[in-house]
């Protein structure tokens, strides 16, 4: 694609009164990402493209500190989340060959998962209403979080297999699972015989003409022109890459112009016979009539006021969005290889939206500040009495791990050992709060307590039973 300036000029006369006013947008879009403008740093890709026609693409930074190498538009990174709408993609794609319907239950494709007495369909997956618990959250509770190990679709499947209950009955609630796309990604292997990264190679990675676009299946593979992504710590970076070869939730290896070739190409109605447009950004109500705004792998809610079809992304410290505003025909694609800047994330890309969309938004009055005392919670016993009555080792049959209470100075700390020691505030009765969420204590008709339930937001009612009154 050319991208000099005088032919983003040419191409953006239509949404430009003048060339100098195009001037003054391209010198706006380099001082937002003058961040990147260094090569001791690492950088970003920007994609624009007005309906259909690309008019700004431009790389900043550096896609390699160790060797120098700067980032190009053709720098490949990781895309996270919004890899998700190529998993849907492909389950759909299969629907209408007639291979699966989205309506199937999901223990008619991987028999392996319990049964909950409630029916669980590809729909509900694919819009994130399953209840299925995230995978990666579930071994973050275990002090084996996502990168921490080499993790596959299959042990994803391993794991999820391994929940004796739901977040949520099917359909009642919105809540973001990765295992949903996981396990699509395993069911397409299934239906196809053909891995998720050999299918969509195939059926929508050639036909669209994504030249630098696949999957991170394995990531030990030697991928041509990547980006290493990096988080930094003070005033150091320090690689931060996704070592997993769990996909489909994410994984997606590309570059911001092959995201807007993705755009221009299924919302052209070319991808599918007959397009599959419809299906893509159909959404479907809760149980209770609310509205879901999630589709197939994309959010199609509106942004500063303008209908948009989007999603957002990160993997380690790859950070990603696309989206695409049809009443104004307008896509942007935006990849980064560093969470650095993950505090002003969102105001760059609104910065970015802003000079091309007006907020519609209009200015609403905010509530008054309720009165604290309203909102105070009731503590637990914090006696020294009842907290020894926590102490003990619980094991997660789930989680496949062990948690070891211990009341020591004081404090009721949780132990995963080797590794993590967190301390455990109270709240009210038999409630607690760490880092990572909130635990609740489970006791018998004795009163004696005889398990915990942890939640985070991705994952409740973790079960840990308890094991020993005292600890070894």
């Amino acid at each position: 694609m050319k991208r000099s300036f005088l032919f983003l000029c040419m191409v953006s006369c239509s949404l430009i009164a003048s060339a100098q006013s195009w001037s003054d947008t391209a010198a706006a879009i380099e001082k937002i990402f003058s961040r990147y403008n260094s090569n001791s740093v690492p950088g970003a890709e920007l994609a624009i493209s007005r309906n259909g026609q690309v008019i700004f693409s431009k790389a900043w930074g550096m896609a390699d500190l160790e060797h120098t190498t700067p980032l190009t538009t053709n720098s490949v990174l990781e895309a996270g989340s919004v890899s998700k709408q190529f998993t849907a993609a492909a389950i759909l794609l299969l629907e209408q060959q007639g291979k699966l319907s989205l309506d199937d239950d999901v223990r008619k494709h991987i028999p392996e998962l319990p049964d909950y007495g409630k029916v669980i369909t590809l729909r509900h997956m694919m819009q994130h209403t399953s209840g299925l618990k995230d995978w990666g959250s579930i071994m973050e509770l275990a002090g084996w979080g996502r990168g921490s190990r080499a993790y596959t679709n299959e042990y994803a499947l391993y794991v999820v297999s391994k929940q004796e209950s739901l977040n949520n009955n099917p359909g009642d609630e919105y809540i973001y699972s990765n295992s949903n796309y996981n396990l699509l990604a395993v069911i397409v292997q299934r239906v196809t015989g053909l891995t998720l990264a050999a299918f969509t190679e195939r059926n929508i990675f050639q036909p669209a003409g994504m030249k630098h676009t696949g999957w991170r299946d394995n990531y030990r593979k030697v991928v041509k022109d990547r980006a290493i992504a990096y988080s930094k710590s003070g005033q150091q970076y320090f690689t931060n890459m996704p070592n997993e070869s769990a996909y489909g939730n994410g994984g997606l290896l590309t570059t911001a112009e092959d995201l807007l070739i993705w755009n221009q190409y299924y919302l052209s109605g070319k991808f599918g016979s007959p397009s599959l447009l419809p299906n893509q950004t159909a959404t479907r109500p809760l149980n209770n009539g609310r509205r879901n705004g999630y589709g197939a792998g994309l959010v199609t809610d509106s942004i500063n006021g303008w209908k948009a079809i989007s999603h957002t992304g990160a993997t380690a410290s790859y950070r990603a969005y696309l989206e695409h505003f049809p009443e104004a025909g307008l896509s942007i694609a935006w990849l980064s290889n560093t969470s650095a800047f993950d505090n002003d994330t969102f105001n760059l890309s609104n910065a970015v939206r802003k000079l091309f969309l007006p907020d519609r938004r209009t200015a609403r009055s905010r509530p008054a500040n309720a009165s604290l005392d309203s909102v105070k919670a009731v503590l637990g016993d914090t006696s020294a009495a009842n907290m020894e009555s926590y102490v003990g080792v619980y094991y997660s049959r789930e989680a496949e791990a062990t948690y070891n209470l211990v009341y020591k100075g004081g404090k009721l700390l949780l132990e995963i050992k080797p590794l993590f020691t967190f301390i455990l505030t109270s709240a009210p009765k038999d409630v607690f709060n760490f880092p990572l969420g909130q635990i609740v204590f489970v006791r018998d008709g004795q009163k004696k307590v005889t398990e915990l339930k942890v939640s985070i937001s991705r994952a409740r009612n973790v079960v840990f039973r308890k094991q020993a009154t005292e600890v070894r």
